[in-house]
């Protein structure tokens, strides 16, 4: 009986081995997350989390172009066209810092850019932390060797081996200057703005300006300790210009001075910094108060994308400690006295169009 069951006990184990030596073979060979390589066409793009860890190791840049959703639809290519040499693009969806600074981290100890530039969102420098999750496969980005195992020995893994050989049998991979961009497709306009926007409810209080600090501070640390620990790379950090119906989201939640307290104590924090340049793209007119650049109150398309590039290389719209003063005091007043209203305005889009025709009709060729 006990040889019986000895027999069956490792017949199991021999089984599982087997398994386990199956997936793990499955994983490394296809390697969906670019751990040990990334092929020259590029490949299957499915999850910046998972993803961001194979690409930083696999592509060694001069310059590394970081940030949330709103860095997506930038272009490797763009990015070393503008600063010269190599570019990357490494976007993490609505990133916590602790996440950039996870892959940060990787960055550095793997392939040490000239320049790193990093879209701070504004509305990610004033959250903390307590909405993080375990989206962040930490194994990917750690400096131990030995849980690398968990990226060959796990489900998670071998789903995605799976979904990229469905992707490379329909012939449906993307480039590595493709991979996660999303703008193809949307009609950049304000009516798609518009339409995407959710316009809250006035608030019944505003938040005092000191609201945010706290948690920009805690955020701000982690960027200081890149700037310290790297004296040699330059750091372009910019905000990204969210249109101005973030400023009326915020009117209307009555968070606008707590915002731009934080985005001054920013400013002032980083500045001093020789190896830091800071840029106000957030407070953009241009940009910002023209929908046609949007496809909801936040995200802008890959044409601004490129302009942003060419302002960060002239050094255009640079905050410093000089100006952030002067500069807030004067946005504030813009976007406190802006007509909002007028969007929700039959009228003002009938004029907008009889003045703008060679423009909506080029966008509806």
């Amino acid at each position: 009986m006990k040889a019986t069951c000895r027999r069956w006990f490792c017949g199991l184990l021999a089984g599982l081995l087997v398994l386990m030596g199956l997936c793990a073979a499955v994983v490394y060979r296809v390697d969906p997350c670019f751990y040990y390589r990334l092929g020259e066409e590029g490949g299957a793009f499915f999850n910046e989390r998972y993803q961001a860890a194979g690409m930083i190791r696999s592509v060694p840049a001069d310059t590394v172009l970081m940030g949330t959703s709103m860095a997506a639809n930038y272009r490797a290519s763009w990015i070393g066209e503008t600063f010269g040499g190599t570019g990357l693009r490494i976007t993490i969806p609505d990133g916590y810092l602790s996440e950039f600074d996870q892959a940060m981290d990787l960055l550095f100890r793997t392939h040490a850019p000239q320049r790193v530039i990093f879209g701070l969102d504004l509305n990610i420098l004033v959250r903390d932390e307590s909405g993080l999750t375990g989206a962040m496969p930490a194994y990917l980005y750690n400096a131990n060797p030995v849980d690398d195992v968990r990226y060959l020995l796990n489900k998670d893994t071998l789903y995605y081996s799976l979904y990229t050989l469905m992707t490379r049998q329909e012939g449906t991979e993307q480039t590595l200057d493709e991979g996660f961009t999303w703008d193809g497709g949307i009609w950049w306009n304000h009516m798609t703005a518009l339409d995407n926007y959710e316009r809250p409810e006035l608030a019944g209080e505003t938040l005092p300006p000191d609201a945010y600090l706290a948690a920009a501070a805690d955020n701000l640390a982690v960027v200081e300790q890149w700037v310290t620990d790297h004296p040699d790379t330059q750091f372009d950090i910019f905000f990204p210009p969210y249109s101005i119906l973030f400023w009326d989201k915020a009117a209307r939640q009555g968070t606008t001075d707590a915002m731009l307290a934080a985005l001054e104590l920013a400013v002032d924090t980083l500045a001093p910094y020789e190896n830091v340049r800071v840029y106000g793209f957030l407070l953009d007119e241009d940009i910002v108060m023209n929908l046609d650049y949007y496809c909801d109150y936040v995200h802008h398309s890959g044409e601004v994308s490129r302009l942003l590039l060419a302002k960060l290389a002239a050094d255009e719209e640079e905050l410093t400690e000089e100006n952030i003063g002067s500069t807030l005091e004067n946005w504030r007043e813009t976007v406190v006295n802006y007509d909002y209203e007028k969007f929700w305005d039959e009228s003002f889009w009938i004029a907008w169009n009889a003045s703008h025709s060679d423009l909506v009709g080029a966008k509806s060729a």
